[in-house]
């Protein structure tokens, strides 16, 4: 456990950043070494099929992904303002939470799978692949909603290198398991799909070891999950579920995205599988960047540090967007080789779609860096339904670019349809986030007049 309210508020971030970002980096490489091996070992049109299901993916682990986040960050501001019964009471209600939602979760996607897969207009050639592997996923939603959980918990006390180790663990399982399910025992795109659940399942039970073993704050009892109070689950959900729903409303417009796709053939469907896979490499660190300051600025919020949230702000945006300059020319220069790593030098037309794709997408990364660092930190303030009307800008945007510049323009319109997304988010999170400064400034000034008052006496006498 590690307080994030003392020293310089950049090296703190930096610190817990790391991990975070590598961490980040192994998740992708779930998808990743799916992409790869699929591509590689099965062909094209496999790819395509697994490749198709990514936006789908998004819509429900992402929901996964954004409500364990949020439930979160009463957890960290618990922690940062020292008390450490409501962090025990917090994480008890996070778990009734998940499981009620896990339940739901993988009910309605598993009855839904295929009607979802035929509105996105996927391929007749890939359908059965795509439903065959998506459902294999949506089954292993408890691990997902698992592993986020607890991972999250464990970054809201400042660590975030106990959940990195485990994901390096847990990547490279799934890769073992990926080769030796499709070469060896011929399970196709199954293989891949039942690979992920395993690792990620092993990553969960690595998770609650170290909890028993390690951290004897989050190790709750009967007594705890008696204490929850609707108030508190109203509280938790206050913040989760926005969040969750911003996740999965930017996920509707990659879906829409996705279908206009379909409708440009496999071909391009297997570009912008292949492509992607590299541009969430490149945006990750700025991602970490983001995810790392919602914790930094719930623990200092607990801690009623005000001051030195709108310092931290200031110095991790300017880092962030220097690299995103960074990641922005590597993509642009060096993404198609990458890309050829998936398909092979011979798919030419493929190869030429992902330069398109990594052009538009790598020019426009400082919005993103920005975007990524005035979310997490009002999330991390505690502010989620600001964070969601930026997703509903998003979604308005994607689906501009999906119904507009893709019949018009074809595969170019479609990768234009992120930048517009970033751009409109961010002119939603400004507005908020310059009323946040004015908050946070008063906060501060009330701050310092009562510690003054308090002294006043102490002189007099």
């Amino acid at each position: 456990m590690k307080e994030l309210t003392k020293g310089s508020p950049i090296k703190l971030i930096l610190m817990f950043t790391f991990p975070l970002l590598i961490g980040n980096l192994f998740q992708q490489f779930y998808s990743i070494s799916d992409t790869l091996i699929v591509g590689q070992t099965l062909g094209v049109k496999s790819l395509a099929a697994v490749g198709s299901t990514g936006s789908i993916q998004f819509l429900i682990i992402g929901f996964a992904q954004g409500l364990t986040a949020g439930l979160s960050i009463l957890t960290a501001q618990y922690f940062g303002a020292h008390n450490y019964k409501k962090v025990k009471q917090s994480f008890a209600v996070n778990i009734v939470i998940c499981t009620v939602m896990t339940i739901v979760l993988t009910a309605l996607s598993l009855f839904f799978v295929k009607n979802i897969l035929q509105l996105m207009k996927t391929p007749a050639a890939i359908a059965a692949d795509a439903q065959t592997f998506i459902s294999i996923i949506f089954a292993g939603i408890f691990s997902s909603m698992a592993f986020n959980l607890l991972s999250n918990i464990i970054r809201a006390l400042g660590d975030s290198r106990t959940p990195l180790y485990f994901l390096i663990i847990a990547a490279l399982l799934n890769i073992v398991l990926e080769l030796l399910f499709i070469l060896v025992f011929k399970m196709g795109v199954a293989g891949a799909g039942y690979a992920t659940v395993i690792a990620q399942v092993f990553s969960v039970v690595l998770c609650v070891w170290y909890i028993i073993r390690r951290i004897p704050l989050l190790q709750v009892t009967k007594q705890d999950f008696q204490a929850i109070t609707w108030r508190e689950i109203g509280r938790h959900l206050y913040i989760g579920l926005p969040m969750a729903f911003q996740t999965s409303i930017i996920a509707i417009g990659s879906i829409m995205i996705q279908s206009a796709l379909n409708g440009l053939g496999t071909t391009a469907v297997a570009a912008t599988t292949a492509a992607s896979k590299i541009d969430q490499l490149a945006i990750q660190p700025m991602m970490s960047f983001g995810i790392g300051m919602a914790t930094f600025t719930a623990q200092n919020y607990g801690a009623h540090l005000y001051n030195r949230i709108l310092q931290g702000v200031k110095q991790c945006l300017f880092v962030s967007i220097l690299f995103s300059f960074a990641a922005g020319f590597s993509v642009i220069f060096f993404g198609q080789a990458m890309v050829s790593l998936f398909v092979g030098s011979s798919a030419t037309k493929v190869l030429q779609l992902a330069q398109v794709y990594f052009n538009v997408n790598g020019s426009f990364y400082f919005v993103l860096a920005t975007l990524f660092i005035l979310r997490y930190t009002l999330q991390g303030l505690g502010q989620s339904i600001v964070p969601t009307l930026a997703g509903i800008a998003e979604l308005t945007m994607r689906s501009l670019a999906a119904l507009l510049l893709a019949t018009s323009w074809g595969y170019i319109g479609t990768c234009f349809a992120n930048p517009l997304a970033w751009f409109g988010s961010c002119s939603v999170l400004l507005f908020s986030y310059f009323k946040a400064i004015k908050m946070l400034r008063a906060q501060s000034r009330q701050a310092q007049e009562k510690q003054v008052a308090k002294k006043v006496p102490c002189l007099e006498e």
